[in-house]
């Protein structure tokens, strides 16, 4: 008898393991395509729940790769047993992800209901304008005829936004830092000019209206490199990308025609110590694409240029290649989140046209070269064009000895940068591959341990070579 006794009390302590092991968190890793929605009933928690276990303010705004904590009590549903040839019932109140390719006529089709039902329980106003990730919400318990059908690779759907992105061809700009020299740039043939941002946790996207108006009042598309702090980033990564998703998604509505998310986040001075990864990255890019798109889909999304380095020889704490890096950015999906790969070139000192013999230390490395940078970045994003978000050549005539960390330039002559520049935009409006051509840059007059009066193409004598000479090639 004392066996059994012994061996009941071991069973009750076994039991009460596991409901205590049950009821702690659960963890799970969001998949392309999840809603919050739907992830609620795979645990059989409500949605408000999952939002306040990890901190979401906007339920809709999630992206792959991120990992939610499921709240204690939470259990998986064992899945009905679909019956063969029966259509698959959709629950009340269900959700789904619209694709490119939907209308909502067809999304209407497969769940058995109709249009004008997902309108509104949608509070769609207009329903020929969806977008691709806005999340519906299904009316009604109708059927899914069946399998969902591969979405078309043209969107049918008659758009605000004809063309969602505006980049067609090869267009050249300028980083300014104002607008004193907007005419000598219309006549030099740039359209487009970037300004870079930096945002905090709070700051309202209408504070920067008056720089999107002041461009587009000039005649210029405008770009925005938005940049954001790195301690509130390292401090909570998942809030800081839905926040600073929401900021951009703000930026996009009133009217940035192009948007840079970050600036080199592989090196430590602009991203947090020990989070350095591509991956990391792609989370962050993921959310804002999403959240840019829904806002206005005729924003282009750029994904951040690296800052072109082998300084680190692969991945450590405070850095990573570019390389290494957008490898693993592209491993993550990355491509599905940008219309435009973000790249820097601004290590040169020879002519855009030699492959070899850079008179450096390590003259094999890719990055002294712009076709060894134009060649890397587009073999590994394979079929997505390339924008210069900052491309320039440093000199210090005019303004004296560059400093130690930029020695490599100290023979390059103002001549050199009219000739090389006018030469790069030559090769990359002929190349196909390249869609943007930001000048590093316009109007600085900044010179010191970062020597960025030294790119700019306005001389401290107020001329500007270049511009002649990239007028000629525009013309």
């Amino acid at each position: 008898m004392r066996r059994v006794i012994q061996a009941l009390a071991a069973l009750t302590l076994v039991l009460v393991t596991s409901l205590a092991a049950f009821a702690q968190d659960q963890s799970y890793t969001i998949a392309p395509g999840d809603t919050l929605y739907r992830i609620s009933l795979k645990y059989n928690v409500s949605l408000t729940a999952m939002a306040a276990a990890n901190n979401i303010r906007n339920v809709n705004l999630i992206y792959a790769g991120q990992v939610l904590k499921i709240p204690a009590g939470g259990t998986v549903p064992t899945p009905a047993t679909p019956v063969p040839g029966q259509p698959t019932p959709v629950p009340t109140g269900g959700s789904y992800t619209v694709v490119r390719g939907d209308t909502l006529g067809r999304i209407a089709a497969r769940f058995g209901t109709t249009f004008q039902a997902i309108a509104a329980a949608n509070s769609i106003s207009n329903p020929n304008f969806i977008y691709a990730g806005q999340v519906l919400r299904i009316p009604g318990a109708g059927t899914n005829p069946g399998p969902i059908p591969p979405a078309p690779t043209a969107n049918p759907n008659p758009n605000p936004n004809p063309n969602p992105n505006p980049i067609t061809g090869f267009e050249l700009g300028g980083h300014v830092f104002g607008f004193s020299y907007s005419d000598l740039m219309r006549n030099t043939g740039m359209t487009w000019a970037k300004v870079q941002i930096r945002y905090n946790q709070g700051d309202d996207p209408n504070g920067q209206a008056g720089t999107i108006n002041d461009a587009k009042s000039r005649g210029f598309r405008i770009l925005l490199g938005v940049v954001g702090n790195k301690d509130q980033l390292g401090a909570n990564p998942t809030q800081f990308y839905q926040d600073f998703a929401t900021y951009l998604g703000g930026l996009a509505a009133l009217g940035a025609d192009g948007i840079e998310v970050w600036n080199e986040p592989n090196i430590e001075t602009e991203w947090p110590q020990g989070l350095i990864s591509g991956a990391q990255y792609t989370q962050m890019l993921s959310a804002a694409y999403q959240a840019i798109k829904s806002r206005n889909n005729a924003t282009v999304v750029i994904s951040a240029a690296p800052a072109p380095t082998g300084f680190f020889g692969g991945c450590s704490t405070n850095g990573c290649d570019d390389d290494r890096f957008i490898a693993a950015m592209n491993a993550a999906g990355a491509k599905n989140f940008m219309d435009c790969v973000g790249i820097h070139y601004n290590a040169g000192m020879i002519p855009p046209s030699q492959t070899s013999g850079a008179p450096v230390g390590s003259p094999g490395h890719y990055s002294w070269y712009y076709q060894g940078m134009v060649n890397l970045y587009s073999s590994t994003f394979s079929g997505k064009p390339l924008c210069f978000t900052e491309i320039g050549y440093v000199t210090g005539e005019g303004y004296g000895q560059l400093p130690p960390a930029f020695a490599w330039a100290n023979n390059v002559t103002v001549a050199n940068q009219a000739e090389w520049l006018a030469d790069a935009v030559r090769r990359a409006k002929a190349s196909g591959t390249v869609r943007l051509f930001i000048i590093w840059n316009v109007d600085s007059t900044t010179f010191g341990t970062d020597p960025q009066a030294g790119y700019a193409i306005i001389r401290p004598n107020g001329t500007c070579p270049a511009c002649n000479s990239i007028a000629a090639v525009m013309r």
